[in-house]
Order: C-alpha cells, then structure tokens, then sequence
C-alpha cells in the first residue's frame, strides 16, 4: 500500500507539471484496494485522464494485471501488479485544492464515518462544483489512506451522509444496499392535501441531461423501477410532512415521484412549485421564510461491516426546519400524531 500512496502522491503531481505520466508505473495493490474493479481503480489513481482513455487503453491491452491482459469488469485482488502505460492527462486550471473542511459527526470508527451534510453543499466535485464533501474531508484528513462515499445526496438534501474508511467496509455496504438490507428515512414536507396515513408509490423512473448538461429525472415508462413508501407525520391546511422510506435508490426518486403525484416538496427548485417557493422565501404572518428544499436524510439502519452489529443512526431535522414546522401551528381538527422523528 505504501508504494501505491507514493506513486500515486507522484502521479497528482505531474498532473499539475506536465501533459504526459513519463513512464511506465507498476503499483501493488494492497488491502484497501483489493475487491475494486480495475476501470474504477485507473479513474481514481490516474486523475485528470478522460474516462475515453481510461477505457481505451483497458480494451488496448496496455493495462496489465500480473503480465496479463484483463477487462474493465476485472476485480482486483490483494497483491496484484497492475501495469499502467504513459498517459496523457489533460492540464488543469490552477484553482487550487479543496479547502479542509468539517462536519458534524453522528458516528466514526477504524471502518466507517457518518456526518450530518447540511444543505447546499455538494457531495463531491463536478457538474460546475469545484469540490464537495468527500474532497474537503480527504484535505482535512491527510494522513487518511481511504476515504469514499458510501452513497450520495443531492446538494440540497441535507442529513445522513456515510462514508467508508476501508475498502472492505465500502464494498460490504454496497452490497447491503444493493440486496435491500439497510433502511433510509427521509424527513420532507409537501404542498398538497395528503390524506393516506401510508402510501406506496411504484412510479418508472428516467435519466437525461439538459441540453446545458444537468441531471433531470422523469416518469416514464420503460424506465427503472423505483419504489417509496411514505408515512403521513403531521398535516396542515395545504402541507404534509412525510416520512419517507427509500426501498430503491434512484437519482431524485423522492423528490419525482412526490411531484409526480401532484406532491411537490416545499423548496424543491427543479420539480417544485415554483411559485410557491418564492412565496415561502418571505415571512407571511406568524410563519417564518423557508430558503431551502424541505428533504433532510433523518435515519439509517445497516448492520456494520466488521462487527455484525445492528446499527440505526440519526440525524436531527436541522433548525430552519423546525423553525418552519413549529411556525405553521398544529390544526387541532385533524389530532396529527406525534412526530416519528422526535425521539
């Protein structure tokens, strides 16, 4: 592990100093990186190289595992010697590392760290964001050997945020995921007069981009398959807050499929009422502005990668939220129940 750290310190660096990596590397792959496909590996090791190029030189050959040709889906193992050829890396910008940065800490051990991520700050960098979560805890935490995201949030979405400290856990978790064996609730509040006390949304969902490049999710058949169940908290003339249980995780499935279904979340400024959020940015009355989308990840429940240990963790509705909550009053005809998210 040690020699991929140093070689890997020297590829950043002739990133920033020259258009070509001069020679052939040889790194060994050690603990933390054994479990990872090759194609993900070369995208992280080879920073500033087009994915293209990435591919390209894979399906070339010019990449070896061991003296041998492999493909992208190949699974790299502890001890492995992957050959990298010279490659070409775009120059960049001089715009400087991430900033170091912190956030509050619901849970960390040898494995694992959960933040609370507030809204408005991006998870990684990309798509117009410089950098995000992960890059600003990876300069707060030098020393760190591995760091990755476990899963993502939108940038306005605030909450639970995990993120792996060893490859293992990071793969363990991936597949509790993917097998449907961890639990995410969301907090959010919608325009709209709900009535179900629980209601199963099964709605296809489709990815594109804009014409300017930015991510937009739609209802449509053929696409994939998406399920939310949502539990009916506290209700008020014209709003809900809902508790949201993701069952798969799409990009933005909460959010489209609560609009979708004529139940647009409060501040959502891509599938929101428009007009709305304007209106709720100004005080009326005895309620308070919300300048934000009203969707905060509240509560996970996984078992721990290392341990086996059956772990729920939390994260408190963030003020501004409870502000808006409490400034709407109680409709005392409709006896809303007792909030699930209060403790």
């Amino acid at each position: 592990m040690k020699d991929l750290e140093r070689i890997s310190g020297k590829t950043g660096q002739t990133a920033t100093q020259s258009p070509v990596l001069p020679q052939v590397q040889l790194l060994t792959i050690g603990e933390e990186d054994a479990g990872q496909r090759i194609d993900n590996f070369l995208m992280r090791v080879c920073k500033g190289v087009p994915k293209s190029h990435v591919y390209r030189i894979l399906r070339s050959g010019e990449v070896r595992v061991n003296k041998g040709r492999i493909d992208q889906t190949y699974r790299l193992a502890e001890g492995d010697v992957v050959r990298v050829p010279p490659i070409r890396i775009a120059e960049k910008e001089s715009s400087g590392a991430a900033p170091a940065g912190s956030f509050p800490i619901l849970f960390e051990d040898a494995h694992l760290l959960i933040i609370d991520k507030p809204a408005g700050v991006a998870v990684h960098g990309g798509s117009g964001v410089s950098y995000g979560v992960i890059e600003q805890l990876r300069a707060a935490r030098p020393e760190a050997k591995f760091l990755e995201l476990v899963h993502r949030l939108d940038r306005e979405t605030s909450g639970l945020l995990l993120l792996a400290k060893k490859r293992s856990a990071l793969t363990n978790l991936h597949d509790q995921m993917r097998d449907g064996l961890t639990d995410k609730r969301y907090l959010t509040m919608v325009k709209g007069d709900w009535q179900d006390q629980r209601r199963h949304i099964k709605l296809p969902l489709h990815k594109y981009s804009t014409p300017d490049g930015e991510r937009r999710v739609v209802v449509q058949a053929g696409g994939q398959a998406s399920h939310t169940v949502f539990n009916l908290i506290r209700r008020w003339p014209g709003y809900a807050l809902l508790e949201a249980e993701l069952k798969t995780g799409r990009t933005h499935q909460i959010r489209v499929h609560l609009s979708s279904s004529g139940f647009p979340i409060l501040g959502d400024d891509k599938y929101g009422d428009f007009a709305l959020n304007k209106a709720l940015q100004k005080a009326e009355g005895q309620r308070v502005a919300l300048k934000r989308m009203f969707l905060h990840a509240y509560k996970i429940t996984f078992t721990h990668p290392a341990t086996g240990e059956k772990m729920t963790v939390s994260a408190k509705l963030p003020e501004e939220c409870e502000r808006f909550v409490a400034s709407l009053g109680s409709d005392k005809a409709q006896a809303p129940a007792k909030p699930k998210y209060e403790s």
